[in-house]
Order: structure tokens, then sequence, then C-alpha cells
């Protein structure tokens, strides 16, 4: 069968003042009509590079200096930025990461979707808005006709990918090239993209390239897949083979690295692959920085109850012994009460009672819109609540924004960000930003001992001591993320909030975080509060599991309980649309 896209021995430059970077090295792939084939690797494995030279938006100073890319036998590298215009949309189309960033928030739906066909197609407006309406209520958007005229911001996550599926299919293409079109999204609506996806490769014939870093999206719904590492082809081959007997010791190791669904590890196998201690950072050292001295000085200062954690499952894990306590509390949002106007208001929580021990990791899940960073943000103090009573080791814990909390309870409850491009202040050095919370609660003063301590921190967290001399924007996604961690640790918490931490991670990373979370909890006695859509993370990391639906508590259950029997209807329902695994076999 003659393929769709022919890609053969691609190759990528990126010129700079230091010599010639080969971001794609002579890649070669395939794509079918009808066909989704996957592209998978690390972070900086060359697979965005890959999707933005077909398409022909690759940013300058990169260009294709070798190779050739064919759609249905016509070369594309040959056109000129005016041929690729009139491609672009047409005969392909692309589907990015974040639909917040590609959709207009000043511009209704309808307004973006009919600009888009009439900009390939010569009809008018009303006929350009029936089609729009059309796809809409082909991607799954109920009420098609009334949500046109909406803005993105009216949209779930889930929903504006879809309208962002919507605008692809406008020139009804040949080829769709998504780039991790499911990151940050919760296992149901994750599912529910996927089945469209695979639904119009199987009635359009479209074919897809679908890059992604989640090796369980690629189980679920590929045909093929390609491995890449450094810009280069590891593997290739049908999924089933390349996923359940994988020839090369790069593929094996990337497949030990995702979290399973039916086991729990200790660890995860480590298999960096990027040399962190580059331009002579290993021989740069603050004298007598070292992780130790973070160790002594964490373990030093006014813990609660830092030695003796509580064994889970035993009788101190009544809620009256719980480290936090959190009863029949409600958020609501917009709600007001003027003297001509009552508005009851979203209401976001409605009577959520957990608790969690000393020492433990309790997980929360739950769909996107559920209520799970409604209820981290309560808790850290960024949110205020209606109703309900918080209590932090015996003592009421005020909601932060309309009754202040203590220095101490402030800085006890720490909180790691999902995304750590934006909880990073980019103008400030990694130095700058580790102190500040050592001088605002008083943890240090400015001088030698506090650069010291920051050396330190970052060495706990595995990163090399000169990292406190560069700003965010130097370092990968990970890398981020170790100093985000590292940046929570300055302020010698008791308790740590992650909402997110590693959705945004390819899957080897996401395995180092998820050890230095488990190393640090176990060595510290941290109790963490860990948030994510990701049921296979939860059941690496968490103790107890919390599923939240639409505000309230479904279920609550040990880990290995809920994972084995869940008792709720929508708790199985949540596991039965967790990606399958099975083509990975047994983990190494």
């Amino acid at each position: 069968m003659t393929a769709l896209l022919e890609v053969q021995d691609l190759t990528v430059s990126i010129p700079s003042r230091f010599g010639e970077f080969t971001a794609v090295d002579q890649l070669s792939l395939n794509v079918l009509a009808g066909e989704i084939h996957g592209v998978v690797g690390e972070s900086g494995a060359g697979k965005s590079t890959v999707g933005s030279a077909i398409i022909g938006l690759l940013e300058s100073p990169a260009h294709i200096s070798a190779g050739s890319i064919r759609l249905q036998g016509d070369e594309l590298t040959a056109l000129g930025d005016e041929d690729y215009h009139r491609l672009r949309g047409n005969r392909i189309s692309m589907i990015f990461q974040d639909p917040q960033t590609s959709l207009n928030p000043l511009l209704t739906i309808a307004d973006q979707l009919v600009e888009t066909i009439q900009q390939h197609r010569r009809i008018g407006d009303r006929e350009a808005r029936q089609l729009a309406m059309e796809l809409l209520a082909e991607t799954g958007i109920e009420n098609a006709e009334q949500r046109l005229d909406d803005y993105p911001h009216q949209f779930s996550g889930g929903m504006r990918q879809r309208v962002v599926i919507a605008l692809a299919l406008c020139t009804n293409p040949e080829l769709i090239i998504a780039d991790e079109p499911t990151t940050a999204l919760d296992v149901s609506v994750q599912k529910q993209i996927l089945g469209l996806i695979r639904n119009l490769a199987e009635q359009r014939k479209v074919g897809f390239l679908l890059i992604t870093h989640d090796i369980g999206v690629i189980a679920e719904i590929t045909d093929r897949v390609t491995v890449l590492q450094h810009g280069k082809v590891v593997e290739t081959g049908p999924t089933a083979a390349v996923l359940g007997t994988p020839q090369e010791t790069y593929t094996r190791a990337l497949m030990a690295a995702v979290p399973r669904l039916d086991t729990r590890l200790e660890r995860f196998r480590n298999i960096v692959t990027e040399d962190k201690r580059i331009d002579g950072e290993s021989r740069w050292a603050v004298d007598g920085a070292s992780a130790a001295y973070a160790s002594n000085w964490l373990l030093g200062g006014d813990k609660v109850a830092r030695h003796h954690t509580a064994a889970v499952g035993r009788s101190t894990e009544r809620p009256d012994n719980a480290l936090l306590r959190v009863d029949n509390l409600d958020v609501s949002f917009g709600a007001h009460n003027r003297w001509f106007s009552k508005k009851s208001g979203f209401k976001a929580l409605s009577d959520v009672s957990l608790h969690l021990h000393r020492g433990e990791v309790l997980g929360i899940v739950g769909e996107s819109g559920s209520g799970k960073s409604t209820l981290a943000k309560v808790v850290v103090g960024l949110v205020s609540s209606s109703d309900g009573t918080m209590q932090f080791n015996g003592a009421t814990l005020p909601d932060g924004r309309h009754r202040p909390r203590s220095h101490l309870a402030r800085r006890q409850i720490q909180m790691v960000f999902q995304d750590p491009y934006s909880s990073l202040n980019n103008r400030r050095t990694v130095e700058a930003i580790l102190t500040e919370p050592l001088l605002f609660y008083k943890l240090a003063a400015k001088g030698p001992d506090t650069r010291k301590l920051v050396a330190s921190v970052l060495e706990l967290v595995e990163m090399p001591q000169r990292a406190m001399l560069k700003y965010p924007h130097q370092f990968s996604g990970g890398q981020r993320q170790r100093i985000a961690v590292a940046r929570a640790l300055m302020a010698r918490p008791d308790f740590l909030i992650c909402d997110e931490p590693t959705s945004a991670l390819d899957v080897s990373i996401q395995a180092q975080i998820l050890n230095l979370l488990k190393d640090l909890q176990s060595n510290f006695g941290l109790t963490i509060l860990f948030i994510s859509h990701n049921l296979a993370v939860v059941r690496q990391m968490a103790d107890r599991v919390v599923v939240l639906r639409r505000g309230e508590v479904v279920e609550s259950a040990r880990s290995e309980d809920f994972f084995n029997a869940p008792q709720a209807d929508y708790s199985q329902q949540l596991l039965r649309e967790t990606p399958s695994l099975d083509l990975l076999g047994s983990p190494g």
C-alpha cells in the first residue's frame, strides 16, 4: 500500500555560534491513510521538531538540511513559503498540546471556526457557520448550535481540545499531526479524545502522526510506533511488537519507567540520558555544601513527629489522630448575597471530608472539574471556603484569605504546582528563588551560610550546585520541577501538596521526580497530598486514595483496596478508562 506520508532520511539542523546542532538525524517513517503512527521519546528527543518540519513550522534558524518529505507523492521540502501556507490547513493540519494557546480568548468559537473555514473555502457566512456547528457536533460537543457563540474560557480543557480538533478538520485534511493532544487531560476526557481520533482515522481515512511521551496513549491507540532518542530512530514497527518485545536496550529501559496500574514499585529504574553536569558544573561547588548538610538542616527544625511516622493501617489511623483534618468543606465561586439580588454561584466542593496522617501520602483523583486543584488551593490558603472546618496538627487552620494564618502554619504547608514554567520567576536566578523562603520565614539571614544551604538543597534534589547561578529558562522541564521541589523544601515544610507534579513530563523524567518524592517522603517523614489524573502514578505514590466527582467524595480507601476492588461505580469507570498497558507484559 502506498504511504500517505513518506519521510526519508530527514535531518534538521540548528546553527549556532558554537557549531551546528542536529535536532533530527536521518529519520525515516511512513504514515498510511487511516493509520495512527505514534512518535515517542524523552524530552529533547526531537518529536515535536519532526512534526514542525513536516508541516513547515520550523522556527529560524532551524532548517531541513537533508532528506525528503512526501505527501501523496508530492515533495514538500521544495515548497516555498507561499505554497506551504496553502498546504497548511488545507492538506495538513496540526493539533497542538495546549488548546488555551491555540484558541483566541477574545473571539467566540464560531468566529474562529468560520474564519478558518472561509480561509480555505469560498462559502458564505451562513454555510460556514452551519459547517462549524456540524464539526463541533462531530467532535462530541453537546448543544453545538448554542455553544458556537461561547468563548474558549467557557469550555473545560477536554472541550477546548475538541474545538481544536474541529479546527483541524475544517478543511478535511489528509494528514493531522497531533502533538501531545492529551497531556493535561484526565483519563475520562483522554479516553474520549483518543476515541475521537480513532473514529476520524477509520471513518475519514485521515492519517495521524501522534506525538506523545505517554506510553499508555501509544499502547491504547496507535497502529505503529517510532521510538526516538537524541533525534535518531531507535526502533520502529507495529505497536504490539515494539512495546511487547522491544529489541533495543533504550526501548526496554523506557518501558520499565512506565508507571503500572497492576503493581506498585518501590523505585523506578533510572534511565537518565542527559548529563546534567555540563559546562564544568561538576567542578564548581560551594565549600561545605552537600546533600547530607541539607538533610541535617531539614531534620533539625521544629518538625511534627518527624521520626515517628504512623504506620498506615494501624489503630493510629483514626481521623482524630490526623495531621490534617478537613470536615464538611464547601467552596462556591461567583456567589453573592446583595440587597436586590442573590446568587448561589458554582459549587466547586460540597461537603468534602478527609484526613491525612503523619508521614502518609494521600492520592486525590477525579476528572477535570472534580475539585482536585480547588481542594489543594483551599488547604494551602489560596482559595477561601464557604463552609466547613480544617485542622492542622490539632489546631484550627483558617482559610488564609478571610482569616489569616499564623506564620508557622503558612511555612509548614507548601505546594509544588503542575507547571514549573509559570511557578518559577524567570527574571530571578535559582539562588534568589530558593533564598526567598529562607528570608521570608526568617529561617536564615543573608550570608555565606544561606548560600551553602541553597547549594546543599540543590544537591539533595539531584541538581548541580552551579544551577543556583542560572535562570529557570535555562533548564529542562524535569530540572525545573526539581527546582520547584527544592523551593518548597526551603521552607522546612511538614506537609507537601503536589498538584499534578509530573503530568507534563515524559516517562523517564517522571520516574526521576517520583523517585525523588519517594525519597523525600521516606527520609524526612513528609506528609503529602498527591493530586493526579494519572491513576498509575497515584498507584505508585499513595497509601490511600480519595476519589472526587463534581466536588463530592465518592470513595475513600486504602490504595491496594481501591486498585484491586473499587467500590463506587465512578471509581470502576476511571480504572476502566485508564489506557491499558497489557502490551508491555510484566514489569521488569
